[in-house]
């Protein structure tokens, strides 16, 4: 099929419609100069035809190069210069203006001029997570985006991630999909999904694939730009060393021809991949990662559920607070910046020399006000939970975390040997045994393993499942084996009747199911991506508290971070909600062993 001839430049007809103004002007003046004091008429005006020769010439004045052959721009090429120019921002004169400068725009898209010339572009936002990219100077406008087949696998929903800029998808990025389409894995299922909205887009009304496809077709209206494909070849030499043959050497072809084709364009690379994100700069072109996804850029700014009050907190507090007591507990109600800091379910520490200690948890925030209640003291022997004791402050806010019917949902993450999956535990036996809040203890964990894959388990799903809950085997041993001190219950339980009333179920038979009135525990949650996160926390049903425990600094799950991770997205999506609750554990309890290994290796 023969391509388009290349589009007429605007700056023709601009030439033509202000002959006596442009014979007046300089040769390297450029139509930018100009378009501030044309009316919108005459820029929307029908051009007047233009010999060639007259074309040629004003092409070489302007640009100082010489006139380009008849073959060499391309199809993709002229689709790309049009749809640049489609974001340039217009001055708001009104409906009439509005309309006017839609038709302005439009006539100017046909004959393929940046609207650059005639308005200044909208800066475009800076991260592949759009709010962290850098613009690159002298390039304007949008730019455009060339997506790595691992960034669809891992996020089907990227295409919709880039707000105004475009997406260009090499041919073999489509190879690779359908190459990895088949099986039930987390990666086929995501091909499969990319490939099911790509078939979409190119099924909307009124969509030409040779033209771009636009990305708001769909409904996703934060995605302003448009997708196109690779419709034609495009050849580009590579480094010799590197073999042409490999789909990424392909993708990297494709991105340094689209470079050469579109120097007014920031062209960049969105690659999981760091080896081919190396390989792409080494090449001399723009590449980044597809941070998207990540919830957090540092693991230290993760939300830890704690606050220290400042150490002249009641000297300032001193005329303005309020306390009263109510059901044990006291009530402190203060304002100030303190107060506007706050989260609900945010536990404040008051910790000085000489002074009594406050450890409280926020209950009610309004306007610059908030109100604090005291917490009950599980460091105490009598309000021992199955017998464990809290041995820390951060300890003692997960027990209040635990044991609060009015709280549905708590996360717990620290380093190893915090006590998260011991402390959930005695919290769930005492609640389901004891007080018979819930019915029985359901607990779960994702399959990944540290090192080599063991195979294939024999056995019911619950004996699938042992080798994976070693770390209850362990607990249990330590909550069942003195049997006082844990109550009426507690003193009559042995270990059958506490297995009796747990259930360890498998990731994999999650969906669809609904858990009611249970205490659902998720140990090694920071091992499952943000989607099984919310697989799993949607099963809950009336009744039901959820509880997910991790450690972010051992993730065994490939191409997972601290700042991907599921705990991270839960924690971070959950802060400030008035039934959940998060605490993040400083100090390990394990031994002092455990304790020092943590820190120091």
């Amino acid at each position: 099929m023969p391509l388009p001839p290349p589009p007429r430049r605007k700056a023709d007809r601009v030439q033509t419609a202000h002959s006596s103004t442009a014979a007046a002007t300089e040769p390297g003046a450029s139509a930018a100069a100009l378009a501030p004091d044309t009316p919108s008429d005459i820029a929307a005006a029908p051009a007047t035809p233009v010999p060639k020769s007259s074309k040629r010439q004003a092409h070489r004045r302007r640009t100082g190069t010489q006139a380009a052959s008849p073959h060499a721009p391309a199809a993709t090429g002229a689709i790309l210069d049009a749809a640049a120019t489609r974001d340039a921002a217009a001055p708001d004169t009104g409906a009439a203006g509005v309309a006017d400068a839609a038709d302005a725009r439009q006539r100017l898209e046909v004959i393929g001029e940046p609207l650059a010339a005639v308005a200044p572009a909208r800066q475009p936002p800076t991260s592949a997570r759009s709010s962290r990219r850098r613009s690159v100077p002298g390039k304007a406008g949008r730019r455009l985006f060339v997506l790595d087949t691992n960034v669809l696998m891992h996020d089907p929903s990227s295409l919709f991630r880039f707000q105004e800029h475009d997406i260009f998808l090499p041919m073999i990025v489509l190879e690779e999909l359908d190459n990895n389409k088949k099986g039930m894995s987390e990666v086929a299922r995501n091909a499969r999904q990319a490939s099911r909205t790509l078939d979409a887009l190119a099924a909307a009304a009124g969509a030409d694939i040779r033209d771009g496809l636009p990305l708001a077709a769909l409904g996703n209206t934060d995605a302003t730009g448009t997708l196109f494909f690779q419709t034609e070849l495009l050849p580009h030499a590579l480094p010799d060393d590197l073999p042409q043959g490999k789909a990424d050497n392909q993708i990297l072809s494709v991105v340094q021809a689209l470079t050469a084709r579109h120097p007014d364009r920031d062209v960049v690379l969105v690659s999981k991949d760091i080896n081919m994100r190396v390989k792409a700069r080494a090449l001399g072109l723009a590449a980044e990662d597809y941070e998207n996804d990540k919830t957090l850029d540092d693991a230290e700014m993760l939300y830890s559920g704690t606050l220290a009050l400042p150490a002249d907190f009641w000297t300032r507090q001193s005329k303005t607070v309020e306390s009263w007591q109510q059901g044990g507990h006291t009530f402190y109600r203060i304002a100030g910046p303190v107060a506007e800091q706050l989260l609900l379910n945010q536990f404040v520490y008051y910790e000085a020399p000489g002074e009594p200690a406050l450890y409280a948890r926020v209950v009610e925030l309004r306007g610059r006000q908030a109100v604090l209640r005291t917490i009950r003291d599980y460091s105490h022997l009598k309000h021992a939970v199955w017998g464990v004791t809290a041995r820390n402050r951060e300890q003692n806010f997960a027990l209040n975390l635990l044991m609060d019917p009015e709280i549905d949902f708590v996360t717990l993450a620290g380093t190893a040997g915090t006590g998260k999956t011991l402390m959930a535990l005695a919290a769930g036996l005492t609640q389901v045994l004891d007080e018979r809040r819930y019915t029985e203890i359901i607990m779960t964990r994702a399959t990944v393993s540290v090192g080599e894959d063991i195979g294939f388990l024999p056995g019911t799903e619950e004996e699938k499942m042992g080798p994976w809950m070693g770390a209850l085997d362990d607990n249990l041993e330590f909550l069942t084996k003195g049997g006082g001190g844990a109550g009426e219950w507690g003193r009559a339980a042995t270990q059958d009747l506490v297995r009796s009333r747990i259930k360890v179920k498998s990731l994999n038979f999650m969906r669809g199911r609904t858990f009611l009135n249970k205490f659902v525990i998720i140990d090694e949650a920071q091992n499952l991506t943000p989607k099984q996160m919310k697989t799993l926390i949607t099963r809950a049903g009336p009744g039901t508290k959820l509880v997910c425990m991790g450690n972010l600094a051992q993730i065994d799950t490939p191409y997972l971070t601290e700042g991907s991770s599921g705990l991270t997205y839960v924690v971070d999506r959950f802060k400030g909600w008035p039934h959940g609750g998060h605490v993040t554990l400083a100090r390990g309890e394990r031994s002092r062993l455990a304790d020092f290994a943590s820190d120091a290796l």
